[in-house]
């Protein structure tokens, strides 16, 4: 594993150099081989890699069961965020400014909080970023950053298997909603419970957050957006609830789901054909930069989730601004050797192309 490091630019860029093929049922996938230990100097884990070793069990797969809440929840928040497309109309600019400016923020709660910083460490952020990007990630309502991390890290080093979440193979719906909708495969919850996860539970403002999601969630995700049209610019109160809160609240949700179902499945693979995440470049656009998931999963420790910098990735801007601004620094990125050796060895050849 190589690196090189420049203070100046505070960015830590990663090469890896090895690969060799292996097996897991009837899928062929080649993975680079890391330098584990170095790895795990910088960012404190290394369990968002691919476990090369991993079996399904034979035999038949245990019955699916049904969470009824979960569905009728879901079903009910999509209906009233229908009936919040059909106040839009009726809206005031600024309460749909003011919807879009809540999209934004809870989305880079996830996208730059719960994703690049915790669940893969691609970078480090100060106190006052982390406070930010919770408080961010509370409005987003998309299960704590706890469990959202080590839901998230399975999903790497078990991908497209039955301990996946919400594995791909298992088709669009499950992938994007359904996975909520049903009790997790036995192998989630087995591996989920074998993860090191030191590092989030040695982060005080994770686990406070934690501690009190539940008054976090109703407070951020639902009353703030809901009081600030109604209070300070005089909304109905009907459309201060459905759209900035209802409606941004679904399509935020969503957006987050497409790259769990769109981009595994529909796409170009110029990095790793071996795989199944895709380059999709609409679902970059709906979801702040996170549509670029070959690459992703190739190099799940690159900041930037892209080789591309801001190009359809407004997470990577906001990361690069926070560290301009000395809240952000040691942003982990892969050498352009390193991506052009390996779109020549594992790609599909459509880097070529543009």
């Amino acid at each position: 594993l190589s690196k090189e490091f420049s203070s100046a630019s505070s960015t830590t860029t990663v090469g890896t150099v090895t690969s060799r093929v292996t097996r897991n049922g009837d899928a062929v996938m080649e993975k680079d081989l890391l330098n584990h230990e170095d790895l795990a100097g910088d960012r404190g884990m290394i369990d968002d890699i691919f476990d090369e070793t991993y079996r399904e069990k034979e035999g038949p797969k245990p019955p699916m069961r049904y969470v009824w809440r979960n569905i009728i929840l879901m079903s009910l928040l999509h209906l009233a965020g229908i009936f919040g497309l059909t106040l839009v109309p009726s809206a005031k600019i600024q309460t749909l400014a003011w919807a879009v400016l809540c999209f934004m923020v809870s989305a880079l709660g996830i996208t730059a909080g719960s994703h690049r910083l915790w669940s893969h460490r691609s970078y480090k952020a100060t106190l006052p970023l982390r406070i930010f990007l919770t408080i961010a990630n509370s409005m987003a309502f998309q299960n704590d950053i706890y469990e959202w991390v080590r839901d998230h890290r399975v999903h790497h080093k078990f991908s497209e298997t039955d301990a996946d979440p919400h594995n791909a193979m298992r088709g669009f719906f499950f992938s994007h909603i359904g996975w909520l909708l049903v009790r997790k495969h036995p192998d989630v919850i087995e591996k989920g419970q074998k993860l090191d996860l030191s590092d989030i539970k040695a982060d005080k403002v994770v686990m406070f957050q934690r501690r009190f999601y539940k008054p976090s969630v109703v407070l951020l995700c639902f009353v703030l957006p809901t009081v600030v049209p109604w209070y300070f610019w005089d909304e109905s109160i009907v459309i201060s609830f459905f759209i900035p809160a209802i409606l941004r609240y679904t399509i935020g949700l969503n957006a987050t789901w497409l790259v769990n179902s769109a981009a595994h499945m529909f796409g170009n693979r110029p990095y790793d054909r071996n795989i199944n995440p895709r380059e999709n470049p609409l679902v970059s656009l709906g979801a702040l930069g996170e549509g670029f998931h070959n690459y992703h999963h190739t190099f799940p420790y690159d900041y930037s989730t892209s080789e591309f910098g801001w190009r359809f990735n407004i997470t990577t801007a906001f990361i690069d601004l926070m560290c301009l601004l000395g809240l952000a620094s040691d942003r982990k990125k892969v050498s352009k050797e390193v991506i052009l050796a390996r779109k020549m060895r594992t790609g599909d050849g459509s880097h070529k192309s543009g």
